[in-house]
């Protein structure tokens, strides 16, 4: 239970109501949610998402996202730095480490290790992501508060042991919940706009069809059952789809 002394030190934090009047951080994040509104795909959320990462959260010095493929394997689409794909990608071979664990993460799904070398929860990770030149791992499931398996993970790497601490952490969380709403919006659009093409192609090939089937009832003077089968044999004697079989019957109508 949050105590009321605590959201006053939060309602300090974050400064005045009025975003001219705010400091640096509030409006970064206001920044930060205009700019994912204006993201048409995915890249482009998750490009925006590790750069506000990197500028709100003082320990980052490196940031990534981590995504789960449907085979449940991982991938990096996006870091502000080479060395996080190359830390996350060792942590996908062994399969250990703090951007796997928050993807299968309940509750916030937040992973944190602040001393690689000093790790007793990812003991395989720890020693080469230390010689690779990693301190820290903060990373937080997509979405947060969310039920595992997640479809990714927002990851913060800090080059110095113990630089990413409990503040980093809380901020990690809003970033991820921002990058979390506008993914499942971005990903719900783009099915959308796929769904409304496959109507539009499916509308567009009952159209052409009905064309042909009319071509033929005309010229042959047989009935609709008639000119369809005409038109499905066809279709699979020469193994081309109906709708092409019918385009094509209807573009060369003048030649029948």
């Amino acid at each position: 239970m949050t105590t009321e002394q605590e959201w006053a030190e939060e309602r300090q934090l974050f400064g005045a109501a009025s975003v001219a009047e705010s400091g640096p951080l509030a409006r970064e994040f206001v920044a930060l949610a205009e700019n994912l509104m204006t993201a048409g795909t995915v890249a482009e959320v998750l490009e925006r998402v590790i750069h506000a990462a990197k500028a709100v959260v003082p320990g980052a010095d490196l940031v990534s996202v981590t995504l789960r493929d449907p085979d449940d394997g991982f991938r990096t689409p996006v870091e502000t730095d080479v060395l996080a794909t190359r830390l996350d990608e060792l942590q996908y071979r062994l399969d250990e480490g703090p951007c796997v664990a928050a993807t299968r993460k309940g509750g916030l799904g937040v992973v944190h290790e602040p001393d690689l070398l000093r790790s007793d929860e990812f003991p395989r990770y720890g020693p080469p992501a230390r010689e690779l030149g990693a301190g820290g791992v903060l990373a937080v499931g997509l979405f947060p508060q969310g039920e595992a398996p997640r479809m990714g993970a927002l990851n913060l790497y800090s080059r110095e042991p113990g630089a990413l601490g409990a503040a980093d952490r809380d901020l990690a969380l809003v970033l991820a919940a921002h990058a979390s709403t506008a993914l499942a919006a971005t990903q719900a659009c783009a099915a959308a706009d796929l769904e409304a093409a496959q109507l539009r192609e499916a509308l567009r090939s009952r159209d052409v069809i009905g064309q042909a089937k009319g071509i033929l009832m005309e010229r042959r003077g047989i009935s609709a059952d008639e000119a369809f089968d005409i038109l499905r044999r066809t279709s699979q004697e020469l193994n081309v789809k109906l709708a092409q079989v019918a385009e094509t019957l209807a573009g060369r109508r003048s030649e029948l």
